[in-house]
Order: structure tokens, then sequence, then C-alpha cells
């Protein structure tokens, strides 16, 4: 920014001369503040490429003027090649700064040692020593060289460790291992560019990018922790060499005290005159040693200026010819596959958001539960039919205060277009109207038709889902409004349809619909029997469907529960057993009330009805556990106003259609169709 003057460029930076107008000079803080927003500007148009294989980068810039594009391209190349030679040569700096100290503290004591000497030799008459004839003497001096010697190495040591210890990490780890960090650099530099390359196509969740994401971050990683290593290391290395030579200074010097002090018992006088032309002698000598080497530092400081780098730039950034954005091609392509991914994303968040129970396999796989039929949804086909028909339609927050029914509150019509409780209608596939039945009676008054063939599966994969003979069979459901009792009565008309009698008992002693059902009256019924009101053989009704009897639920008791744990409803149904072949037993919903597991215990097996895209997988999964925690066995799962979006269930109802389940005949009722 300061390179290309951009804060005073009213085309870069608008405010300035508005601001300048309002308030005149401005601050110090606000030059600064205004500064790094700018830079940061600058930053987001920068954009940089490495060149696979090569240690070669290159830079570009974005902006919509094509000379401030190429000018900034160049400022930023030239910026770069500026930061790495203040760094280089920062630790030069230090050095010769603290060798400059140390040059002034060794002329200090040369004078001072000086002046040490005139005074002694004045006051002592001294004025040379033959170091030759003295064997202390020629230690002494011997000793005195090396402590110098010592001392130099100590100090060239000493500024080695504070320029590690305070020279900038790139360096000091470059110094230990030349090329290494600028290799990993350009790596991780690479990297970054393939991240920002295929973030132009990908999301910063894709696995891809997730993956290469990671890589950025442990290379950075990596690389901080590598220059963490070699820096500690060479920190390590220069205090380690700078305690050995210290300590080795510091032995010299212990030694030379100690000989210091046998010269003075020999010649007190002779020795200190030797000592300090020594001292002097040795000082002088460091000093010319620091001399030399601060002038080398201070070459390589003044080398900064030159601009020397191991960076050069190959080709200078050009004008360009042309707009490099926007590009049609490339919006269009971004476009089109970023609203389909949206699509994708869309469907999918449905998709798990919908909790409900969809398919039989689903129920398989789900909850392990085996699924023994599949009730197509009449409304698929152009048919539809009320939920109180086809199910409850309401649930069960209510009921003991209702009177008995009576009589029943329907009658099922045999001409024209018939509309059952609820206001659900039962149509032809064509569309032309005819005879109509109500859906929990389909495979009696349309025995060809394809749902009738559906409760005939039913029937066949309930008679072989166990090894041993099912007699009694109850149906639930795990909420109100999924057809049990629909299916409880197809049932058990598919099963009259065999040829053996057949009863089915309405358990459902808070919301009977048995009764209506078949147009019976629930004056007296199975309440009626419980409580010892009535003989079994008052309250079982025949049918209109040959082999088939019913027992209504009867008036409406206060105490359902308790007449369905009584022992009396375990005698009911082990006579039933001895007079009939099949016992089909409608309870009431499982989560709704426990009147369905107290009954379930007592049959030999419980049929779970579940409506498709209502019930949920919560529901599923705890009325299983619910009746398996009270030891009832499952014998399977209906699933229930199915509705086939797969092509290979469109296509095997179209055959079932073609085969001839979806046509009717037009004279009088078609009776059973075992």
């Amino acid at each position: 920014v300061r390179s290309l003057d951009l804060m005073a460029d009213p085309s870069f930076n608008p405010g300035a001369a508005a601001a300048k107008e309002r308030t005149g000079a401005t601050t110090a803080e606000e030059d600064e503040a205004t500064l790094g927003k700018l830079a940061q500007q600058l930053k987001g148009g920068l954009t940089v490429d490495p060149v696979r294989n090569t240690q070669l980068v290159r830079l570009s810039f974005r902006s919509s003027s094509r000379e401030f594009s190429a000018k900034a391209a160049n400022a930023f190349a030239e910026s770069f090649i500026d930061m790495g030679v203040e760094d280089r040569y920062a630790s030069a700096g230090k050095a010769s700064t603290f060798l400059g100290s140390q040059i002034e503290t060794l002329k200090q004591e040369v004078a001072e040692k000086e002046a040490q000497l005139q005074a002694f030799s004045r006051s002592s008459d001294i004025v040379t020593l033959d170091p030759q004839s003295n064997v202390t003497l020629r230690r002494l001096e011997t000793l005195n060289t090396a402590l110098m010697d010592a001392k130099k190495e100590r100090i060239e040591k000493e500024a080695h460790y504070h320029e590690v210890m305070t020279g900038p990490l790139d360096a000091v780890a470059d110094s230990l291992a030349p090329g290494v960090i600028s290799g990993l650099r350009t790596q991780q530099l690479q990297m970054e560019q393939d991240y920002e390359t295929k973030l132009k196509t990908f999301k910063p969740e894709w696995p891809e990018m997730v993956s290469l994401k990671s890589q950025i971050e442990t290379g950075k990683q990596h690389i901080d922790s590598v220059i963490r290593e070699m820096v500690q290391k060479a920190r390590s290395n220069a205090s380690s060499n700078y305690q050995a030579v210290l300590r080795q200074e510091q032995s010299l010097a212990a030694e030379l005290e100690t000989i210091k002090r046998q010269a003075i018992d020999q010649n007190s006088s002779a020795v200190q005159f030797t000592n300090l032309k020594v001292e002097i002698q040795t000082r002088r000598e460091l000093l010319d040693e620091l001399l030399r080497r601060q002038s080398e530092t201070e070459v390589a400081v003044r080398l900064q200026d030159t601009r020397e780098s191991n960076v050069r730039i190959i080709d200078h950034a050009l004008v360009p010819d042309g707009p490099f954005r926007p590009s049609l091609r490339k919006d269009l392509t971004y476009g089109l596959l970023i609203g389909l991914l949206f699509g994708i994303g869309v469907a999918l968040f449905l998709e798990f958001l919908d909790r409900t129970v969809k398919s039989p396999e689903e129920v398989e796989r789900r909850f392990s539960i085996a699924t023994l039929a599949v009730i197509q949804d009449i409304a698929e086909t152009g048919k539809a039919y009320g939920s109180p028909a086809y199910g409850y339609g309401y649930g069960y927050g209510y009921g003991y205060g209702d009177p008995p029914t009576g009589e029943p509150s329907r009658v099922r019509p045999t001409k024209g277009k018939a509309k059952v409780a609820g206001g659900g209608w039962l149509e032809k596939k064509k569309g032309t109207p005819g005879p109509q039945a109500q859906i929990e009676l389909v495979p009696h008054e349309r025995p060809r038709t394809l749902i009738s063939e559906s409760y005939r599966s039913l029937r066949t994969a309930l008679l072989l889902s166990s090894a041993r003979e099912l007699k009694v069979v109850a149906v639930t459901s795990a909420m109100a409004g999924e057809g049990k009792t629909a299916t409880a009565s197809n049932l058990a008309v598919v099963l009259a349809q065999l040829g053996r009698p057949v009863v089915i008992i309405d358990c459902d002693l808070r919301k009977p619909r048995i009764h209506q059902v078949f147009k019976l009256s629930n004056r007296s019924g199975l309440v009626n029997q419980l409580t010892g009101t009535a003989e079994l053989d008052a309250v079982i009704f025949p049918t209109e469907v040959p082999n088939l009897w019913v027992i209504p639920s009867g008036p409406m008791p206060p105490n359902p529960s308790e007449l369905l744990a009584s022992e009396r409803l375990r005698d009911l149904l082990r006579t039933l057993r001895s007079r009939f072949d099949y016992v089909i037993v409608d309870t009431p919903p499982a989560l709704a009330v426990t009147d369905a597991t107290l009954v379930g215990i007592q049959t030999d097996g419980v049929v779970l009805t579940l409506r498709s895209h209502k019930v949920t997988r919560e529901e599923v999964r705890l009325v299983r556990d619910r009746l398996r925690q009270a030891d009832v066995k499952i014998l399977g799962a209906v699933l229930n106003r199915y509705r086939a979006l797969q092509a290979g269930a469109a296509a095997g109802y179209r055959y079932a259609e073609a085969y001839g389940y979806g046509a009717e005949e037009t004279g009088s009722k078609a009776g059973s169709a075992a």
C-alpha cells in the first residue's frame, strides 16, 4: 500500500480526501487503521499460483483497472523481495550492535589496564622483565593467552547465542538446515493453491475438500513444528556451546588466579608488572579481532541497500488486453451445478426430516419385523376413502361418556357412488360409477380387486408365519387411524373364504366399530358376556359373509382394561378355540391404552398394522418394544395404505390388473374367492 501510495489515491481510498476536508490532518492511529483496511482490501485481489515441479510462483491480481492490476502484481513481488532482504539482514544488524558494545567495553578495559601499568611502573621503578628467566611467569603468560582465547571464543559464542535467541525464527531454522523451510513453504503454497482452485468447483463440506483442508492445516502445523524443532535445536546447540566456553573461561580464570598468587609470593612486583603487560596485550589482540568481526557484519548490513536476494522476478506483470471476469460460460456452469447440488441437498434434507415409515423393506431393516402384506392405497389409483372408514380418525382422549351406539350408524349402499363414514369414496379404477363397498369388506364384495388379493396374501403369510397352528390372532396398531379394524375385518373375511368357521371379536371397548362394519346391533356383546349378563351364544351373531360370525363389543363399560384382563376372557377364548377354526381379535391401538397388550398375551400372536407415511419410526419402535416386554409374540406387520412409487411396484400393480384383479363383474356380487 505504501509503495503504491494508495492511501492518497482517491480511486482506491475515496474517503481520504473527505476525511482531510472534514477533520484536517489525521492522527497516526487513524493512518494505521486506514492502512490496515487498505491492505486487507488489496490482499483480496491477490492470487498466488505455484508452478508444478519448479520453484516458481505466479502472482496475479484482479481489479477493475487493467493498469492497476499490473502495477499491484509487480508491487507485491517487489514487496516480497524487500521483506526477504530485511529478514535476512536483521540478524546481522543485531550481531553488529552486540559486537559494538563489546568493543567499547574492551577499549575501556585496555585504557584502565594501561593506566594501572604506568602507575605501577612509576611506583615500583620497573621498566621491563625477562619472562624467560622465570617459570612461573612463563606459565602465567601461557594461561593469560589461553584465557584471552577462551574469552574471545566465549564472546563469539555469546554473540551467536544472542543472534539465535533474538533472530527471526525462519532465519534461525534456515541457518541450521538451509533450504528445508523454503521447500516446505513451497509445498504448502502449492496445496493452498490447489484448495483455492478446487473451491471454485466444490463446496468446503465436500469430503475431498475437507481432506485437502485437513492436509493444508497439517502442513502448516508441520512447518511450524519443524521451525520450532529446528529453532529449539539451534538454540540448544548455541546455549551448549556458550556454556562450554564459559566454563572453560571460568576454569582458566580460576587457574590463572592460582598462578598469580604463586607469582606474587615469588615477586609480587615483577609478576604484577608482567601481568598488567600481558593483560593489556591480550585485550588489544581481542579488541583487534572484534573490530575485524564488526567490520564484516557492517559490510553485510550495508548489502541490504543493494537488495541482494535469492528471490528474483522472472517476468514482470504486463497490462492485460481484456477482462478476466465475468465469464458467461463459467457462470452458467457454476449456476447449473450449484442449483443441481442445492436441489439434491434439499431433497435429501426433506427425506431426512421425514421420520415416518414408508416401505416394507424399511420395516424389516429397521425393526426386524416381517412384513406379512402390503395393502395399496386406493387413492393412488383414483379411489379414495376417509380415514374413519379405513381406520381411526380420532384419538383416545375421550370415550367413557358416550352412550352405546345401539343400532349401526351407517348403511352400506349397493348402487351408485357410495359415501362411507368420514366422506370417503371407493370408485372404479377406470372412473365409471358402479356398486361400491366399504374398504373393510372389499374381499367379500369385490373379491377380484388388487386389494382383495393383498388380503389373501396376508392370509397366506399369516398361516405360514408360525410353525405351530394359529387359531387366535389379535390385530392392533401403534396409533389411531392406521386401519387395524379394516385389517381385522378383511382378514376374518378371507379366512372365512377358506370354508372354515371364523369369529371376529371386537375388543376395542372404547371406540368399537366392528358392529358398524357388519351392520349389527351393539346392545349386547363381549361386555355382557364378560360381566355375566349374557350367555356366549347370545352375543355371537352371524354375518352376510359365509362362515363368519361376530362378537361385538356391547355397551361401553367404565373399566375396559379390567374386563380384558379378567379370567372370563381367557375362558371365552378357550371356548372359542374349540368351536371355531380361527378367532380374530380387534384391539385398540397399543400406544394409546394397555388393552392391546392385555389381549395379546392371551392370543397366539399379534399382527401389527402400520400406516405408510403416517406412523413414525419412534412409534413403531416403541410399540414393538412394549409388546416384546410383555412377552407378546409379534407375527408380523401389515403396511397399510402403501403408495407404490417405485417402478417395480407399479409394474406389479399393472400386472395384477391385467391378470384380472382390477376387473369387476357387472352382475350380482361375486361370492367367496379363496
